[in-house]
């Protein structure tokens, strides 16, 4: 398979969509749809996660309800099976908490038409600085 030359606009468009989701607490649970049954591997703040059912069941188990989501970067690059490598920089607020940094990182696997996420890396900016 060559490389896509759409990444870019894939993408942007990805993020944009699951941020969509992820950020309305009546939508998160349609998040398992952009999963694989077995496939999909998520790591949330070092805690890896198998499986469409057991990354929602995670999702599900944040207690915030309200996300204000400021996106400062976000990078693209095609990879050789034609899936698509995404790297987010933002910031974001959840509930009345402070706001933080973090960076969320996507892997887009080709599945005929479409795309289903493979791998998906979040983590908070915290630093340790005792």
């Amino acid at each position: 398979m060559a490389l896509n030359p759409q990444y870019e606009e894939i993408g942007k468009g990805f993020v944009t969509q699951y941020y969509a989701l992820f950020d309305d607490s009546n939508q998160r649970a349609s998040l398992a749809n952009l999963y694989n049954a077995e496939l999909s591997f998520m790591t949330f703040e070092g805690q890896q996660i198998q499986g469409a059912a057991k990354i929602l069941e995670k999702l599900q188990s944040l207690s915030f309800q309200n996300i204000n989501r400021v996106l400062t970067a976000v990078d693209s690059q095609p990879m050789f099976d034609g899936g698509v490598l995404i790297n987010v920089l933002g910031r974001l607020q959840t509930d009345q908490d402070h706001p933080l940094d973090y960076t969320q990182t996507f892997v887009l696997k080709p599945m005929g038409t479409t795309f289903f996420v493979q791998h998906d890396i979040f983590r908070l900016n915290l630093h340790n600085m005792a």
